[in-house]
């Protein structure tokens, strides 16, 4: 039942933020861009009993997810601008962040 009510209740925010974007996009954007999903999933995790470590690693976990999901955002941005169709530009910017988060991971263990 939890499931249900986290399903429902995500998907309402995710909703509202999509309407409010059709009518306001820029605003849209910057109130989709707030870590509301990871604010979320930490609230739903920490709500289902999970310690304070697994909340610490998943926290920073999102921060390295960040470089990728920027470039990504980016490259889609420029493709939609220079009317990249829609699909395009999402594979674009998914193949983007690909290659991001690769090139990250594969730095990240020349380091250790």
């Amino acid at each position: 039942m939890f499931t249900i009510v986290k399903i429902i209740i995500s998907a309402a925010i995710i909703g509202a933020i999509t309407e409010f974007s059709r009518r306001y996009p820029q605003q849209g954007g910057v109130i989709a861009a707030l870590p509301i999903v990871s604010l979320l999933s930490i609230l739903w995790l920490y709500l289902q009993g999970e310690p304070a470590d697994k909340l610490s690693k998943f926290a920073i976990g999102v921060v390295w997810g960040l470089p990728g999901t920027i470039a990504m955002l980016l490259i889609i941005g420029i493709a939609m601008k220079h009317s990249v169709h829609i699909v395009a530009s999402l594979s674009l910017g998914i193949v983007g962040w690909l290659i991001l988060y690769f090139a990250q991971d594969i730095v990240v263990k020349l380091l250790h």
